[in-house]
C-alpha cells in the first residue's frame, strides 16, 4: 500500500513554471528559505521515481531505492548551484542513482528475481505489469549500465561535459534540442560531445572485457 500512497502523492505534485522555480532557488540559496527547500524537494520528486523505476524490483526494494534516492536528492539541492547554468535536472540523477547504487551495493540487493512478485498486498497483478519495457540491445544496455556505474563517472574518467550529455540523452532520454538549451550549447557541440563520450565509454568497455578474458 506505500507504493499506492507514494503514486498518489506524486500525482499532486505541480509543475513549477520557470520564473517560480527561479524564485525559490534564490528563495534558499541566498535568503536561506526552508520553504523554499521544502518545495524544490517536492517539485523533483518524480526524478527519483523515475530512477527507481529504471531497477525494476519488487515494491519493497523500491520504497528503499526511492527512500535513499530521496536523501540523493536532498543532497543535490543542497549543493546545487543555479548560477553554473546547468539543468537541476540534468544535475541531480547522478546523486540519486549514486545513492541507489551504493544503498543496493550495502544491502547485497543489486541481483535479485522479485520483479514478477505482487505489486500490492491486496492487489494480483505484478510491479512489472506497470512497467514498460524500454529493454536495450545487450551492447547498448551495457552502455548504458557503464554509464552509472560510480567507477566511470566519478573517477572522472569521462569529461564533466560529456557526462552530463551521455546521460541526458541516454539515461534521461532528452531531445538533443532540448538538452543543448539546458547544457547552454550549440545542436553541433552537444552532437560533438556525445560521440567523444560513446566512444570513450566503449574503449574502456573494450579495455574492461580485455582485463576479464586475461584472467
Amino acid at each position: 500500500m506505500l507504493f499506492a500512497q507514494y503514486l498518489d502523492e506524486l500525482k499532486k505534485i505541480r509543475l513549477l513554471e520557470p520564473a517560480e522555480e527561479a524564485a525559490l532557488w534564490r528563495g534558499f540559496k541566498v535568503d536561506g528559505c526552508l520553504d523554499c527547500r521544502r518545495r524544490l524537494i517536492e517539485h523533483y520528486q518524480p526524478l527519483v521515481f523515475k530512477e527507481a523505476m529504471r531497477w525494476r524490483a519488487h515494491e519493497g526494494v523500491v520504497m528503499d531505492l526511492i527512500q535513499e534516492g530521496t536523501v540523493g536528492l536532498i543532497e543535490a539541492v543542497e549543493n546545487f548551484d543555479p548560477e553554473r547554468g546547468v539543468a537541476f535536472s540534468l544535475y541531480a540523477p547522478h546523486r540519486i542513482r549514486g545513492r541507489m547504487l551504493t544503498y543496493l551495493e550495502r544491502e547485497g540487493k543489486r541481483k535479485w528475481a522479485s520483479i514478477d512478485g505482487p505489486a500490492d498486498e491486496d492487489e494480483s497483478g505484478t510491479l512489472a505489469d506497470r512497467l514498460v519495457d524500454e529493454a536495450a540491445a545487450v551492447p547498448e544496455q551495457a552502455e548504458r549500465n557503464f554509464l552509472i556505474e560510480p567507477g566511470a563517472a566519478g573517477a572522472g574518467t569521462v569529461p564533466a561535459k560529456e557526462q552530463l550529455v551521455l546521460s541526458g540523452v541516454y539515461l534521461e532520454e532528452r531531445e538533443p534540442k532540448q538538452l543543448a538549451e539546458a547544457l547552454d550549447m550549440s545542436l553541433s557541440h552537444l552532437y560533438r560531445l556525445q560521440k567523444q563520450g560513446i566512444r570513450r565509454v566503449r574503449g574502456m568497455l573494450a579495455r574492461l572485457m580485455h582485463e576479464l578474458k586475461a584472467k
